[in-house]
């Protein structure tokens, strides 16, 4: 997914907790969804960034090099000025983006 076209607010913002607790019924539900999603948005960004970092390393150890690779630092500015990944998913939960299942309501 692109995190960068997300429309999520980069800081926080208050919201009514009744909006939360509307798809599942339950806000304790709701918030469980939105820490999971967070969970699995935060590990790929934290791949592809890592990812990133990888094709400018090198296998010496020249201290210059360390601190004047200037790709490496546009990079990571870049990736902290994206909205955190709490941000991002509760803004696709309240969009209907997140797909999620309880199995106890399903067996019933």
């Amino acid at each position: 997914m692109d995190f960068k076209k997300t429309n999520a607010e980069q800081s926080i913002v208050t919201r009514d907790i009744r909006n939360f607790d509307a798809p599942t019924g339950n806000i304790y539900e709701a918030v469980s969804i939105m820490s999971k999603r967070a969970n699995q948005i935060s590990s790929e960004l934290k791949e592809e960034l890592s990812g990133k970092l990888q094709e400018f390393s090198s296998h010496t150890d020249n201290l210059e090099e360390v601190f004047e690779n200037r790709e490496q630092i546009e990079i990571s500015k870049h990736y902290e000025k994206l909205p955190k990944p709490t941000l991002i998913s509760i803004q696709e939960f309240l969009e209907e983006k997140v797909y999620y299942r309880n199995q106890t309501k399903i067996e019933e």
